[in-house]
């Protein structure tokens, strides 16, 4: 074997958990913190197919919007997590898409202070594939007062979902809000209250698709998924009280 081949196979191993030794694009200081706690200290490599798009600054730190795309890996794709490292509730959401659910997320957060973003994608071999980004903030998005506590008549629009589905050239795109105000637990003399599982379902129950949500997913919270045909679904919601909410689309 030529020496050249030989690097190539050394650089391909596994080594303590990494497939490569690779600089954080984001040299983030809290990453092998977040490598170990979310992924398991799993392997991993640092993907630019893993899409993470986010403003630069975050004008409202309560609605920051990030849109996570791996359609890049295709079918591979087995599970998605995202958060922001510097939040005081870094998890944002784990989201598992099935056979006839596009890996494609959008969705809006809060964030405390400026932070590196990111999304990490499990393959059916078992490596996460990470991408990355940053969002500037002036900060105080996560232990801001809610607004929609201040608002007539929240508690009557708790659950209420308001959006549909867009027919596209392969499938469909879902996109809809959720009137919840999603405490964080952070905010004085408020306690926790927030969605925490969702589930899209076809119009028979099967499940199409799985997310877990986070504190750190903002006030009436907003999401997109896309779906592959022109089938109807319907999505589940479920939030850490156990009140279950249930929409078609």
């Amino acid at each position: 074997m030529r020496v050249r081949e030989l690097l190539l196979v050394f650089t391909l191993l596994p080594l303590d958990g990494v497939l490569a030794a690779q600089p954080d694009p984001l040299q983030s200081v809290m990453w092998q913190h977040h490598h170990e706690r979310v992924l398991n200290g799993e392997p991993y490599v640092f993907d630019d197919r893993v899409k993470v798009l986010v403003p630069p600054f975050a004008e409202d730190a309560r609605q920051v919007p990030m849109h996570v795309d791996a359609r890049a890996l295709g079918d591979e794709v087995v599970r998605i997590e995202a958060w922001a490292e510097l939040n005081p509730i870094p998890r944002v959401f784990s989201f598992v898409p099935g056979e006839q659910v596009v890996p494609l997320v959008a969705i809006r957060f809060r964030v405390e202070q400026a932070t590196p973003i990111r999304a990490a994608v499990l393959t059916r071999d078992g490596v996460w594939h990470v991408g990355s980004a940053r969002v500037d903030a002036a900060g105080g998005g996560c232990s801001a007062p809610s607004v929609v506590r201040t608002q007539p008549g929240w508690e009557q629009r708790l659950g209420r979902v308001v959006g549909g589905r867009f027919e596209r050239a392969a499938g469909s795109r879902l996109r809809l809000q959720v009137s919840h105000p999603m405490d964080n637990g952070l905010v004085g003399g408020i306690p926790e209250f927030f969605l925490n599982q969702a589930e899209l379902r076809d119009t028979e129950g099967n499940t199409l698709a799985t997310l877990e949500l986070y504190p750190a997913v903002s006030e009436n919270p907003t999401l997109s998924l896309e779906v592959k045909g022109q089938q109807s679904s319907r999505l589940w919601l479920r939030d850490n009280n156990g009140n279950e909410f249930e929409a078609a689309l």
